[in-house]
């Protein structure tokens, strides 16, 4: 591996309906709430750093009841601790820095897609994204029905915190990761390429 990876995870704005109906009902955005990152040890990819925060949507900004206890995230909790997206954005890619970033699925796109709803301008560009649910496939692991808070568990790493907090669900898709290497699996070269391959 050529680069640090940082291993992301997202929590956006949900409704009970909003999954089957992908996020299509009028006035549902995926607006991000929550944050929640690691940085990877390239030796032994042991979680180094960690990052996260809340952040306050702009036009959804009452949590639905269903988001609060699928993430256990409150309006309290938000109206208390959470930011503007433009700087949680900022301060994730500067955790980032120089490393490539990964996620289970495309998160890199809720990131870019909120980009695009609030009208940002001149926003620093995201790093080279690892898209990690064809990696887990690549290597033994069907990601079909899965989240990120189940990858651990599934490689056999008992789940620490709690489902559906960003933070905690990163170090589970890490924990995930650093089984299948330890059984020889590889990372793709994490270059300068705007995404990485995935086997």
């Amino acid at each position: 591996m050529t680069r640090d990876l940082i291993v992301f995870d997202l929590e956006f704005t949900a409704w009970e309906d909003s999954l089957a109906g992908r996020w299509l009902a009028p006035g549902q955005y995926k607006e991000i709430v929550q944050i929640g990152a690691v940085r990877l040890d390239k030796e032994n990819f042991t979680v180094a750093a960690s990052f996260h925060c809340l952040v306050m949507p702009r036009v959804n900004g009452l949590l639905s009841g269903y988001f609060e206890c699928l993430t256990g995230i409150t309006n309290m909790r938000l109206a208390k601790d959470g930011i503007d997206f433009a700087t949680a954005y900022r301060r994730f890619v500067e955790f980032a820095g120089d490393g490539a970033i990964a996620s289970f699925g495309h998160d890199e796109w809720v990131l870019e897609e909120n980009i695009r709803l609030y009208g940002l301008k001149e926003m620093p560009p995201l790093p080279p994204f690892l898209e990690l649910r064809g990696w887990f496939a690549n290597h033994g692991v069907d990601p079909t029905g899965l989240h990120s808070c189940d990858i651990g568990p599934k490689l056999g790493v008992p789940f620490e915190g709690r489902e559906h907090d960003a933070l905690c669900d990163a170090r589970s898709v890490a924990a995930g990761m650093a089984i299948l290497i330890k059984r020889g699996a590889k990372l793709p070269d994490l270059g300068r390429d705007r995404t990485a391959q995935q086997n």
